[in-house]
């Protein structure tokens, strides 16, 4: 272990740090638990307003437990990586069912909940219990490749390997929940991906990236690949009362659980194929189709452009979908459900143009 890098970090984090936040307050393993996923690919200021609202509704385990999915996903819409409020939807009933409703003690047991990794089982342990546990998120591999000047993306295994074991031998055996906050906190606040702030980080004496002028070289960025492209339609099918027609999506998958309009696949943009679709899909025909202007929505591993196809439905007594849950929804008096985002965009212009 450095013993003056610990030191140098907590002296700075006395000073500097970050002990403000939400879950920092009254920090129990739940309250934690439900920050360090939202925290996942999402920074603190985009996080914050969603934590509160979702602590407000779910201030416990017993109370996500026994919420609605549909409830869950409501309150996460917007943030994305939607597997992430499933995962936890799913882990408090595991709690409630396995560990009695108290958040499990043991290391292996939290890692043992879904969505829940080494790193984010330590964070939640050390922050909330102050028990000694390296962690290795995004912001603590960007500050060891930094101080170590360490070669190579950090998603190759032997890379990853490496700095779990430099993050083993820098944390402190004292002052745990201190020090894994004070080193998350450099790498978001100090030691940033781009444009680091050196001449005010407490260990630029000990970092092997600033010696050489090379910070922004560190950590290496993963191998670039060119995104594809994939084209769908939604379809925005209205009734006589203006109530627009949803469909629950599958549990798992792009926006798994989530509420989304109709997706029709077919790039012809035909509109008589489109009303054959519509006939063998949801038991009626549409009327006074319009094609609206398009849009791009990308996820992590492609680009997905959306066309929003408008139609009116006359007989919605022949809706006819079988392994569906669909549902008539007013955009003017949204009941709680989760949406995909793109559908709360296409019902917001909806709305707006009412």
């Amino acid at each position: 272990m450095n013993p003056d890098f610990s030191t140098q970090l907590l002296i700075w984090f006395d000073a500097h740090g970050r002990k403000d936040l939400p879950w920092q307050k009254n920090a129990t393993p739940y309250r934690v638990w439900i920050s360090e996923i939202m925290l996942q690919q999402t920074q603190v200021a985009t996080v914050i307003p969603y934590y509160e609202k979702f602590m407000q509704r779910f201030p416990d385990i017993e109370s996500l437990a026994k919420a609605p999915q549909d409830d869950v996903m409501h309150h996460w819409s917007g943030l994305g990586y939607y597997a992430r409020a499933r995962n936890l939807h799913q882990g408090a009933q595991i709690i409630m069912s396995k560990f009695n409703g108290v958040f499990p003690e043991m290391i292996a047991q939290i890692i043992s909940l879904p969505g829940i990794g080494r790193s984010t089982a330590g964070a939640i342990q050390s922050l909330a219990r102050n028990e000694r546990h390296p962690i290795l998120d995004g912001n603590v591999k960007r500050v060891l490749t930094r101080l170590y000047a360490i070669k190579g993306w950090a998603g190759i295994k032997t890379v990853e390997n490496k700095l779990w074991q430099l993050a083993d031998q820098l944390t402190p055996d004292e002052n745990n929940a201190s020090y894994t906050q004070a080193i998350m906190d450099l790498g978001a606040t100090l030691c940033t991906r781009t444009k680091p702030h050196c001449n005010r980080c407490p260990v630029n004496e000990l970092c092997k990236a600033h010696k050489q002028g090379k910070e922004t070289d560190f950590p290496e960025s993963r191998p670039k690949k060119t995104l594809p492209v994939r084209k769908t339609a939604l379809l925005v099918l209205t009734n006589n009362k203006g109530e627009v027609l949803l469909e629950k999506r599958p549990p798992s998958g792009i926006w798994g659980g989530l509420w989304s309009l109709p997706e029709w696949d077919n790039e012809t943009r035909d509109n008589i194929q489109l009303n054959v679709w519509c006939h063998d899909n949801l038991g009626f025909k549409i009327h006074a189709i319009e094609h609206k202007t398009g849009f791009r929505h990308t996820f992590s591993h492609y680009h997905l452009d959306i066309t929003p196809i408008f139609g009116s439905v006359k007989n919605t007594s022949a809706l006819c979908v079988e392994d569906k849950e669909t549902v008539w929804y007013n955009i003017h008096q949204p009941d709680a459900r989760g949406l995909a985002t793109p559908v709360s965009r296409v019902l917001n212009d909806l709305k707006m143009e009412a």
